[in-house]
């Protein structure tokens, strides 16, 4: 069966241009730093690829959403660490307020020291975080959470974050959960036992009124300082669960763009290798078919 010229000439055309389009494939690759650069160069690794980034970008966004309730939950630890110090120092004043050698003004000294300490307890109740926020306000965060008698007026509900895929954390505290305790309000304590050392002692009931009063005045702070440190130990157990969380998530991590190197990046020695062969052959062609066909015009391409 004899060709004709016109089905040769089209038979090489089209061999040469598919040569050209596997070298600019390759060049296109080459710059890129990508095998699999759409889904028409491999569609199984590209559908992989897409399930890939998208379980690694929502791990990323776990990261992130862990990172603010770690921040938040640091927020919670240095704010409590310092109520710890103030109701440890108060203990300590309530302790030595019972030494039967002191009269009513050195009780009172106290008194005044312990108001200030009150204040400054109800002053860290209504801290807020960065943005402004009162933290333990529950959803109200546009409202302290105390008012300056210590009386909670925030709302009982916190804030849940999602740190991982089936994992969702509370990472906030409210002030009733905090300072109030079991029906023991740290605030109200406080006010009774400065009311009480304030009280002059003339004879033996308003002495045994003191003893008793004081007695339930420290029994309540150690019951409002063990609800402050079961807090402190329940962030500190979250914080521990948040790193553990990160380490696994970077393990994860690095395992999604290992596999994702494999799927899309470039080989490359060979893909450079593969560029030199397609070019020697496409030269190769060219020079055959102006051979061929002896037209002078490929001698310009």
């Amino acid at each position: 069966m004899r060709l004709s010229t016109n089905t040769i000439y089209a038979n090489g055309t089209n061999r040469l241009m598919g040569l050209q389009s596997d070298v600019n494939d390759l060049n296109e690759k080459i710059s890129s730093g990508k095998k699999v650069r759409s889904p028409a160069d491999d569609p199984v690794a590209s559908a992989r690829i897409i399930e890939i980034n998208n379980n690694k970008s929502m791990k990323d966004t776990f990261a992130e959403t862990r990172k603010t309730a770690s921040s938040m939950l640091e927020n919670y630890e240095t704010n409590l660490s310092s109520v710890t110090d103030l109701v440890l120092n108060i203990k300590s004043s309530l302790t030595a307020a019972g030494n039967a050698t002191y009269n009513d003004a050195q009780r009172q000294s106290i008194a005044t020291e312990l108001q200030g300490r009150l204040d400054s307890l109800i002053s860290l109740a209504n801290a807020k975080d960065s943005m402004g926020n009162f933290i333990y306000s529950g959803f109200t965060t546009d409202k302290a959470a105390f008012t300056s008698a210590g009386v909670f007026q925030g709302e009982t509900s916190r804030m849940n974050l999602q740190i991982d895929d089936n994992r969702t954390m509370p990472t906030t505290f409210t002030g009733d959960s905090v300072f109030n305790a079991n029906g023991n309000n740290l605030f109200a304590n406080m006010q009774q036992a400065i009311t009480l050392l304030n009280t002059p002692i003339t004879d033996a009931t308003s002495r045994t009124n003191f003893t008793n009063g004081l007695a339930t005045a420290l029994q309540n702070t150690d019951k409002s300082l063990d609800s402050i440190l079961d807090t402190r130990a329940q962030i500190g157990s979250q914080l521990n669960e948040i790193q553990i969380l990160d380490d696994t998530g970077d393990d994860i991590s690095l395992q999604y763009s290992k596999v994702l190197s494999d799927l899309q990046d470039l080989d490359y020695t060979q893909a450079l290798s593969d560029l030199a062969k397609k070019n020697t052959i496409m030269e190769a062609a060219q020079k055959s078919f102006v051979s061929t066909s002896k037209l002078s015009l490929f001698q310009f391409i």
